[in-house]
């Protein structure tokens, strides 16, 4: 089994380095476009700061494949092969960004023959670094992390995010969802704007169960590890396995609250990344 510890720590200081550029770049004006909905933003800072890691990278490790956001905007293929490739989200949450809300992070995970072998998040507003490498645990600044253990879903606070489409059918199936949740009964349901941010709190405990349709591979890449190494369980809204390009999602703490979820849920057709 090859050993990618000199590769995490090369994301850490690569994750460090772009948040800070987008730390900075809150304070200034922003240039703000969308891309698939007029929902969907991007703004230069995403470029820039997917430009940096994905140069730095590919500086190092030539041979490597890279899948990131802006780059499959704008056209690249998004393709998972063999090759070790670097899956990463410049900026996760472009909305809260764009108003200054704090709840921002730059997500960089990583697989091998189709396999995710460990991820790296950062906060760009209060310098949180979440990390983990299979079979080696899953930390926050560098002590452990352990998902929540509770099975019951009455007492689970459970996160989401809408997703990009607005169209009246697709918010009738969003809140449907969101009703039945609530309705089962829980403690709560929780939206910030931040698919990796969300995940991380699965996986330190502060929040039981998260679910969303119409996420992106570097939505998941890296948080997927971290709660697995955490304790949890990461798997698609049909109950199966995950499948990264489906752009859909259940984790949780406990297999009992995931499988609950997956029960709830009606479907919303986002595609896939790889098509």
């Amino acid at each position: 089994m090859a050993d990618w510890s000199e590769c995490v720590d090369v994301a850490v200081e690569i994750a460090r380095r772009a948040g800070q550029m987008v730390s900075c770049a809150v304070q200034q004006e922003k240039r703000v476009s969308s891309k698939s909905t007029p929902t969907d933003l991007v703004t230069e800072a995403d470029h820039q700061v997917e430009e940096l890691i994905i140069s730095t990278l590919r500086e190092k490790y030539p041979t490597h494949r890279f899948i990131g956001e802006e780059s499959s905007a704008a056209g690249v293929k998004c393709e998972l092969t063999d090759s070790p490739t670097w899956i990463i989200d410049p900026i996760d949450g472009t909305c809260n960004f764009v108003h200054s809300f704090p709840m921002v992070a730059v997500s960089i995970g990583f697989a091998v023959r189709k396999e995710l072998e460990f991820g790296v998040i950062y906060h760009c507003f209060d310098g949180t670094l979440y990390t983990a490498r299979k079979g080696h645990g899953a930390f926050c600044n560098g002590v452990r992390l352990q998902v929540s253990k509770e099975k019951d879903v009455s007492k689970a606070l459970i996160l989401t995010e809408i997703g990009a489409k607005r169209d009246s059918a697709t918010l009738d199936i969003f809140l449907g969802n969101m009703k039945k949740i609530l309705s089962a009964p829980t403690h709560g349901v929780r939206i910030i704007g931040s698919s990796t941010l969300s995940l991380c709190q699965v996986a330190s405990g502060a929040a039981e169960a998260y679910y969303q349709y119409g996420l992106h591979c570097w939505d998941i890449a890296a948080a997927a590890v971290i709660i697995r190494e955490a304790g949890g369980c990461v798997m698609d809204t049909t109950g199966g396995p995950l499948d990264l390009m489906s752009r859909r999602v259940v984790a949780a703490g406990t297999r009992e609250v995931a499988e609950y979820v997956v029960k709830q849920l009606q479907p919303i057709n986002y595609g896939r990344d790889d098509l």
